[in-house]
């Protein structure tokens, strides 16, 4: 049996999923959407993070023992079919993640090299899944400790890159008054939702800690504390990036930019050594993103096959090192696939979509448990109006997601459904009548 980890490493976890190309690379585009407003935008979809995490450590603190998360707790609360479904959209959504973040960190590296992009960016990023693949088959301790001394690089290069646009402001301080805009050309709310649905991405990731709540010191407390705190600290690096990038450039000058970050130290006149750091910082990031995505994607998909939902060869799994073998093999399978699919942006959307119907269904959790007087070791604060918010929050960027994401959505958990009573028949599994009314 291994050792336990730390909540700091546990939270390392969390942070690596969560601070990954999001901020690197969508922060531009926020700006480029609302203006000074996008950091209304990020507060409300941290705030939106905040109260997941916060039923998170709920139901986390009530199951402690099970490894597939938020697929899990719906598994146990509402049933094998809305489990079945939740489950496949959000392993699909982490799996897609993979590639999509991979792809992130093999730009960063041909563009910091001088190489052409599309000749060895995707070579990059295999290696780079090759590679974190391997560290996560030595288990969950070694993999989240890689995460933690990648967590503290990139966490330093943010403070850096957030340092020298301090320093510009402190000297300059008309420039920087001048640079943060107030002016949305779309307007004030249109502006703020349009940036709150493209960041949405920069927060997915702190429920890779819920994968591994039985392995951090604790328990439930310690669980709490590590996604609580991942969470807390990813709002605050957002607000103070993009506060920061504001002070360097006008809002009106960026664009969707694959190094928004680089871009405004470019017009700031900075100094050569601070872009090697944040490039540097940029692939430290998504490499971090995507050794968190691969261990939960992993362990996800073993547990649906412990709870008899996917078959059994996706249970092979070595006790000696807690890895999820075969998931990991197939996760990074697939991470691999996706890097050939072409359009990253509908990518990440779909991801998008699969992890706001995940998170729809873990408020119904709560509830369903609050409802039977279940009482968990922690507990979500304010209930039920933070769930209540939280629903409608989710449904509202729901709207706002590309057309051809929602189609994609809505034809995926067709087929899931249609999977899943296919195979129900085939096992001829007796069908459950209930009476809803007296």
């Amino acid at each position: 049996m291994q050792k336990k980890i730390g909540v700091a490493v546990a939270s390392a976890v969390g942070l690596g999923a969560i601070i990954g190309a999001g901020i690197f690379v969508l922060s531009g585009t926020a700006i480029a959407l609302a203006g000074a407003y996008a950091l209304v935008a990020f507060v409300i979809v941290g705030a939106l993070a905040l109260i997941i995490a916060l039923e998170l450590g709920e139901l986390g603190s009530l199951l402690p023992f099970v490894k597939g998360a938020s697929y899990s707790y719906t598994y146990k609360a509402l049933g094998s079919e809305l489990g079945f479904i939740t489950g496949m959209l959000r392993y699909m959504a982490l799996a897609t993640s993979i590639g999509a973040i991979a792809l992130g960190f093999g730009s960063y590296l041909s563009s910091f090299l001088g190489l052409t992009l599309a000749t060895y960016a995707i070579p990059s990023a295999i290696a780079l899944i090759f590679v974190l693949s391997i560290v996560n088959m030595f288990g969950v301790r070694k993999a989240a400790e890689t995460d933690f001394v990648l967590v503290v690089v990139k966490i330093a290069v943010l403070l850096a890159f957030i340092g020298f646009a301090f320093y510009e402001a402190i000297t300059n301080p008309n420039i920087a008054f001048a640079n943060v805009s107030f002016n949305v050309p779309t307007g004030v709310w249109s502006g703020i939702f349009a940036a709150s649905v493209a960041v949405f991405f920069a927060y997915s990731g702190f429920q890779s800690i819920s994968t591994i709540t039985d392995r951090i010191k604790g328990g439930a407390k310690g669980y709490v504390k590590a996604i609580l705190a991942a969470v807390l600290i990813s709002i605050t690096l957002y607000v103070l990036v993009v506060f920061a990038m504001m002070t360097l450039l006008p809002a009106s000058q960026y664009g969707i930019t694959a190094d928004p970050l680089s871009f405004a130290l470019r017009h700031a006149g900075a100094p050569s050594w601070l872009f090697t750091i944040v490039d540097l910082g940029a692939m430290v990031a998504t490499a971090s993103a995507t050794i968190a995505m691969i261990l939960t994607a992993s362990r996800s998909l073993y547990q649906m096959s412990e709870d008899r939902l996917l078959p059994k060869f996706l249970r092979r799994y070595n006790k000696r090192t807690d890895a999820a073998v075969n998931g990991i093999i197939i996760s990074a399978a697939i991470g691999v696939l996706i890097l050939f699919a072409g359009n990253i942006y509908v990518i990440a959307a779909i991801s998008n979509f699969g992890l706001m119907f995940d998170y729809m269904l873990i408020n119904f959790d709560v509830v369903h448990y609050r409802m039977r007087g279940v009482k968990a070791p922690f507990r979500t604060p304010l209930y039920p109006y933070l769930p209540m918010a939280s629903v409608v929050l989710l449904f509202i960027l729901f709207t706002g997601m590309p057309q051809e994401a929602l189609i994609i959505g809505v034809v995926m958990i067709i087929s899931l459904i249609g999977i899943y009573y296919t195979l129900r028949e085939i096992r001829r599994k007796k069908v459950i009548r209930i009476k809803l009314f007296d």
